[in-house]
């Protein structure tokens, strides 16, 4: 019986394999008709295994068989959609390795123009604080000689104030 219904449903499997399922369904069907005359002899009660019944186990094999033929179809296309994702990545984790190498020489290039131009900047400020101070300097004598300058002006004007009533009466006595 098993054999007819299972002959033309589809299992992934080799036919020994197929067989074997079909001879476990006898085996099984076997076992329950014993279990059943047990049961009897024990408690007394009689419970039969039917065609029916044999059918049913039949059918709910195929139902849970093709609910996890289902699944496990389900989890290998997932499983295959994130291999071809790893792949995918792997591939760009390695053309992203060779840019950021061809980078790092780019940046270690930069660098060292950076370094250089940073020294060349120093050694110019330098020289720019030299020349500060040596202005600084002349500016300093130059104020020292604006300073005398004013004194010497503030004297002579001094000199001049105390000068002037005498050139007033000079001039009035002209003319």
């Amino acid at each position: 019986v098993a054999q007819h219904f299972l002959a033309s449903y589809h299992i992934e499997c080799t036919d020994e394999v197929k067989q074997s399922v079909v001879n476990t369904m006898g085996t099984i069907q076997d076992i329950v008709a014993e279990k059943c005359v047990e049961y009897f002899e024990r408690y007394r009660r009689r419970t039969f295994v039917t065609p029916k019944s044999y059918l049913s186990f039949i059918g709910g094999y195929k139902a849970i068989y093709k609910e996890k033929f289902t699944s496990l179809g389900s989890l290998s296309e997932r499983m295959r959609t994130g291999l071809s994702k790893l792949m995918e990545a792997e591939v760009s984790v390695n053309q992203l390795s060779k840019e950021l190498v061809m980078k790092e020489k780019d940046l270690a290039v930069a660098s060292k123009k950076a370094d250089e131009v940073l020294l060349e900047v120093t050694m110019k400020a330098h020289a720019a604080e030299k020349v500060k101070m040596q202005v600084q300097t002349v500016k300093d004598k130059a104020q020292d000689i604006v300073d005398d300058i004013a004194i010497d002006k503030a004297a002579a004007e001094e000199k001049l104030e105390a000068a002037r009533p005498a050139l007033e009466e000079a001039k009035a006595a002209l003319q």
